[in-house]
């Protein structure tokens, strides 16, 4: 017998439907970069080890998925080699290449291969899939879609303004509603200091991260736990809970960090974008957030995430400004700022509030009856024409019964079937029937066509 097949943990198959929903997603994302100047730009689905090991920490080395080199993978080995079953060696000398674990190593080293070709500052946008050998768990895959845009040598605050309307947009045309919450990596540095505690930033910033998820009193134990004094503690509580408006806390932060440069360059850095946001027409709620603290060793300056509002789930978008991307590779000094639309996740989001748009899932609007080859060689003209004009319609491939064709439409979810047999023929009309309200009208062509063309 045999084995009934499967695919790898941690990787799905998309049905149509599945893909037209996932195209909405991803053309509507494209569509806002487009116009804000962007351009797109794929990388390959594998890269070099050397270009990606070491950039993610150890934990993320261990994430990667290594390829074989091609041939006999094990002739460079000697018999001790192998006996002594070392896997990280065994990955070393076995595996020359690997596939890419997000798209921001494999931008930078596109930007250091082609800084000589490209114009500065460069907008770039890339909607492609990563893999992490991760343990596959709800809302976790091993495969999944990234989208994201940067822009890259330009210190310029304008670009965060301009991210922050380009995530308005999106989930603005999506029709899902959402909080973009904004905090700045200098501000954090600045409570560091005023605790006392700069040497404890990432410790400080990972627990107040996590404030929505495990609670004010299970934050403090945890700061507790990394060497936090108490006194650190009893000065950190006024930021960690500030409520009030965005200028509210700033005001706030300005006297509280009146003795740090860091934090109040920060602060500067912050009143600027608000200074433009609040004169522009958004319709996402823009949210001064300081316990958001995302990928602090990454991020330099203003940092991004955005939550859904009606449905419970993690960010479904984040991103951030960030100095040297290109340093890794030997080429200083290109900063910059980006951000990262969560397509997965707001799949998720779409399919529990159920707001995808009719015509998004692109399904066939017209199924026309075959009834013979007459009929077809009468058809196949008019439906070249109405597919001219942008209407998708098909044709039934065999002659077969009229039941079996109707239940074609049906599992298709296609609203129109068309009866062109003789009688339509003799009087150059079609026979159009509604499949959602059983309706038939005896029509022409032009009618047709201004009835599908919505």
């Amino acid at each position: 017998m045999a084995q009934k097949p499967s695919i790898p943990k941690g990787t799905r198959d998309f049905s149509p439907i599945e893909m037209a929903k996932r195209n909405y997603i991803f053309d509507t994302i494209r569509e806002v970069y487009d116009l804000y100047g962007f351009q797109q730009i794929e990388t390959p689905a594998m890269e070099n080890l050397s270009t990606l090991m070491g950039k993610y920490g150890e934990e993320g080395d261990k994430l990667l998925f290594k390829i074989l080199n091609s041939g006999d993978c094990l002739e460079k080995f000697t018999d001790q080699e192998l006996i002594e079953k070392n896997s990280i060696r065994f990955a070393a000398k076995a595996c020359e290449k690997g596939l890419r674990y997000d798209l921001t190593v494999p931008f930078a080293r596109f930007v250091v291969q082609r800084r000589n070709d490209l114009s500065f500052p460069f907008k770039r946008y890339q909607i492609q899939p990563v893999w992490r050998a991760d343990r596959p768990q709800k809302g976790r895959y091993r495969e999944f879609y990234q989208c994201d845009g940067d822009v890259v040598g330009s210190d310029s605050l304008l670009n965060e303004v301009e991210f922050i309307e380009i995530m308005d947009e999106v989930f603005r045309r999506l029709n899902i509603r959402v909080c973009i919450k904004v905090n700045n990596r200098k501000i954090l540095s600045g409570i560091a200091e005023m605790l006392g505690e700069t040497d404890k930033i990432t410790d400080i910033t990972v627990a107040i991260d996590k404030l929505d998820k495990i609670g004010l009193d299970n934050v403090n134990e945890e700061l507790r736990s990394k060497g936090l004094s108490e006194q650190a503690l009893t000065l950190l509580q006024p930021v960690i809970v500030m409520k009030g408006s965005n200028r509210e806390k700033l005001a706030i932060l300005k006297e509280t960090l009146k003795d740090s440069g860091t934090g109040l360059k920060g602060i500067e850095e912050m009143e600027y974008i608000l200074g433009h946001i609040e004169k522009l027409p958004l319709t996402s709620d823009v949210e001064t957030d300081l316990t958001l603290a995302r990928g602090l060793n990454y991020y330099t300056g203003t940092i991004f995430e955005v939550k859904a509002l009606d449905v419970e789930i993690g960010s479904i978008t984040g991103g951030g400004r960030y100095d040297n991307l290109t340093g890794v590779f030997g080429m200083e000094g290109v900063s910059g700022v980006g951000i990262s639309f969560g397509a997965d996740r707001i799949y998720d989001v779409l399919n529990q509030l159920d707001s995808y748009p009719t015509d998004a899932l692109k399904t066939t609007q017209v199924l026309f009856v075959n009834f013979g080859e007459t009929e077809i060689s009468h058809l196949l003209p008019i439906i070249a024409k109405i597919r001219a004009a942008g209407i998708r319609a098909e044709i039934y491939p065999e002659a077969g019964k009229m039941k079996k064709q109707m239940g074609y439409a049906d599992s298709k979810k296609i609203p129109y079937v068309a009866l062109v047999g003789e009688s339509e023929i003799a009087e150059n009309k079609i026979n159009l029937k509604n499949m959602l309200s059983g309706e038939q009208s005896l029509i022409s062509l032009e009618e047709l066509m201004e009835i599908l063309s919505y």
